[in-house]
């Protein structure tokens, strides 16, 4: 296999989750419209999120199996045409079903999110299969910063093709994916492996020997993950409404200010990557310090809602995701050896999209207790997930096991500090790296 600049490689890959993040992103500024158009009560409108994020939590598993056992782009291709085609059954839905469209979107939805379930969380197994050592962290944050640029688009996106019409954001999905398609098919070359057929007993038994040493820290890490996204996500839902009812904003300007707390997220994230690397203990730490900072920011919301304290407050929660995401996915996929990295970053990716899909009704829910109430025991939460990183993730249990059948293997490519590939360099297995 010739080799690429990896520079196409992360362009290729980064626009998976960039894809897979309007999903959801690019409805939050036009759920009000939908909500208006098809006479539903806030409840029926927050499944719009959650019925697109639960199918892909429960599918997920699948597309990391399928993924381990056969390949990447096998899994990840056929996912993004899936979710464009449950975006095009949405579209043609409110077409010409109108006012009845409601279920026909959310069986459009549904499509959409098993879709989804093969595109990130395998993407980021793929980037831990290509890049090792020094620059995982790098590589892993990059992918993590394509997501949040995603979250930051999408608002402003989604507001802009709202001006047309509510369902246009439907339509662009299947617009939007053709050019990631191609670019993961043709340019991202997957490095040869062991994969072995195993039996799905087999296979779930020694998926089990990794969780039974390091349960504890893989745990702690799904639950940080997951409750950063519901925050994030259940803090977007209220603010679309919230910055319409209480700040006047519209249109546009309502986009742009439901991008502020991404875009800290997605500057964030990229400048952690930079930085990460191998440093084990460092990412520990980032992550306890992220989850502090959302929950922070979460109860001084509590306390003070001035216009300018609340919009620093929403920056600072998204500093801390962006602080907690990348770290907790470069410990997921380096503690995990190549041959069971799919499944267990996939079994990552869907408690993390349980997470979004229960972000928005339980924040629509608090919303009717009070905005306190909704602040601080969120805010509590995230404190709750800050002190368990600390007390359980452990710099030993971040490296990945030592495989015999790896100690020779030799990986297509290395990535170099400038991101150029270097031919068919030896490859240590990511204990012996430290990473």
């Amino acid at each position: 296999m010739k080799p690429q600049k990896s520079t196409l490689v992360l362009a290729a890959l980064s626009g998976v989750p960039f894809i897979m993040v309007l999903g959801n992103s690019m409805l939050i500024p036009v759920l009000p419209a939908i909500k208006a158009a098809l006479n539903l009560t806030q409840f029926k409108v927050s499944l719009l999120i959650t019925l697109f994020s639960i199918p892909a939590g429960i599918v997920i598993p699948l597309a990391g199996f399928l993924s381990d056992r056969f390949s990447r782009k096998k899994v990840i291709v056929p996912a993004l045409i899936l979710y464009g085609l449950g975006g095009i059954v949405a579209g043609l839905a409110a077409i010409f079903l109108k006012s009845l469209a409601y279920p026909a979107i959310l069986g459009g939805r549904i499509l959409q999110g098993i879709g989804a379930a093969g595109t990130a969380p395998i993407a980021m197994a793929l980037t831990g299969d290509l890049f090792t050592g020094k620059q995982r962290g790098t590589a892993l944050g990059i992918i993590e910063a394509a997501n949040g640029l995603g979250k930051v688009v999408s608002p402003v996106l989604g507001a802009l093709l709202g001006l047309i019409t509510w369902y246009a954001t439907f339509l662009f999905f299947p617009l939007v994916i053709i050019p990631v398609v191609l670019g993961v098919w043709f340019l991202v070359k997957e490095p040869e492996s062991n994969r072995q057929a195993q039996s799905v007993n087999e296979y779930l038994k020694s998926i089990a020997r990794i969780f039974e040493k390091k349960s504890a820290m893989l745990l702690t890490s799904f639950l940080g993950g997951a409750v950063a996204l519901l925050i994030l996500f259940g803090v977007l839902f209220f603010l679309s409404e919230h910055l319409e009812t209480v700040f006047r904003l519209n249109g546009v300007r309502k986009g742009g200010a439901l991008a502020i707390p991404v875009l800290f997220m997605s500057t964030t994230s990229y400048l952690t990557g930079r930085i990460i690397k191998k440093r084990l203990a460092l990412m520990k730490w980032l992550v306890v310090v992220g989850l502090a900072l959302i929950g922070g920011a979460l109860t001084m919301m509590g306390f003070y809602r001035t216009t300018y304290l609340f919009f620093i407050a929403i920056s600072l929660a998204g500093i801390g995701t962006g602080l907690t995401l990348p770290c907790l996915n470069t410990i997921i996929t380096s503690s995990t050896a190549t041959e069971r990295r799919g499944l267990v970053t996939s079994l990552y990716g869907g408690v993390r999209f349980v997470g979004v899909a229960f972000g928005p009704p339980l924040f629509g829910l608090l919303m009717g207790y009070g905005l306190s109430l909704m602040f601080w025991s969120t805010g509590a939460l995230a404190g709750v997930a800050a002190l368990l990183a600390a007390f359980l993730i452990r710099v030993k249990d971040m490296k990945a096991p030592t495989a015999p059948e790896e100690k020779n293997r030799l990986t297509p490519y290395t990535l170099q500090p400038a991101f150029g590939l270097a031919a068919r360099k030896p490859w240590n297995p990511p204990d012996e790296q430290g990473t």
